[in-house]
């Protein structure tokens, strides 16, 4: 289980000159003491296999925790306006937030990117609000599919991609949190489910076939994405589909920061295209929560 009090943030002295690491003391002793009980029990049961992947899977969301703890305690002051992403590490974020609140008086106001995340905000009962009536905000916290060397990310598993990449464009500073399995060196590394397009639904099959003319592909590395709890494609919040194209590296290589930019910019002037899960020069910073209980955040280098 994950400890819903989590103790002060305590700062080592490992730095380097575009990254910091944290440290989360209690969080790693959690994490041995799960690693005992799950081998006693294993070994009670006679069923190691089972009991280790549900460790894992303990493992991952601590280290998801710890991501989310450290970025909204670096950069969350009141009166900011945050940007609240999607997927499965903003619980840990708002959690967070939420706590904060409590404990320092903070006045804070979150816009969502989604349906969940709206969602989220509000179980969490905390103060929301529209980006209609706050056009700039000033951080945005949320996950990502993966993340390379030169910082840029792949987002959009969840399908929110258009509105995640209008509340992060819409930040001052835009933070990434995630788990350690999403540090890669190059994009389509660790992501292997593709780089997901949101399209209108009427032009789903001519965007598949411009963007395989385009860039010299079969039409079959890019598909509709399915529903698994629905017959038929999956609906984005905006009433779109979305394709998830394979992209193989060893055909089309690997990319700098500005060769994924204009590929994404190529990709959006195909008419039917409402926008690509490419997020190339956005991000602020980093924070990957790693199996040993460290936080590493990486900046990217300035200018």
């Amino acid at each position: 289980m994950i400890p819903r009090a989590m103790p002060p943030l305590i700062q080592l002295n490992r730095s380097s000159q575009h990254n910091i690491v944290f440290i989360f003391k209690h969080l790693i002793k959690a994490r041995s003491m799960t690693t005992e009980t799950t081998t006693t029990t294993a070994s009670n049961n006679g069923n190691n296999n089972s009991h280790q992947t549900n460790h894992n899977d303990d493992v991952i969301e601590l280290c998801k925790a710890n991501a989310a703890r450290a970025a909204v305690d670096d950069n969350v002051n009141s009166n900011c306006i945050v940007g609240i992403g999607s997927g499965s590490t903003m619980r840990y974020v708002l959690e967070r937030l939420k706590q904060k609140c409590l404990t320092n008086n903070l006045t804070i106001k979150c816009i969502p990117t989604s349906f969940q995340s709206k969602q989220l905000i509000y179980d969490y009962e905390l103060p929301i609000g529209e980006i209609e009536a706050y056009p700039v905000l000033d951080l945005t916290i949320d996950g990502a599919d993966e993340v390379d060397e030169n910082f840029v990310a792949i987002k959009g598993g969840g399908a929110c991609l258009a509105q995640e990449k209008v509340i992060a464009f819409a930040a001052k500073k835009f933070f990434v949190v995630a788990d350690y399995r999403k540090n890669s060196k190059h994009l389509c590394q660790n992501w292997t489910k593709g780089i997901p397009i949101e399209v209108l639904p009427m032009a789903c099959n001519a965007v598949r076939h411009h963007i395989a003319q385009q860039f010299n592909i079969k039409p079959a590395d890019i598909k509709i994405r399915i529903g698994k709890e629905k017959a038929g494609p999956v609906i984005t919040d905006n009433g779109n589909f979305v394709l998830d194209w394979k992209y193989d590296r060893t055909q089309l290589g690997d990319r700098t920061s500005s060769q994924w930019k204009s590929l994404s910019d190529q990709i959006k002037l195909i008419p039917g295209v409402v926008e690509t899960g490419i997020f190339a020069d956005m991000i602020s910073a980093v924070y990957f929560g790693q199996e040993d209980g460290y936080v590493f955040k990486k900046v990217p280098p300035q200018p």
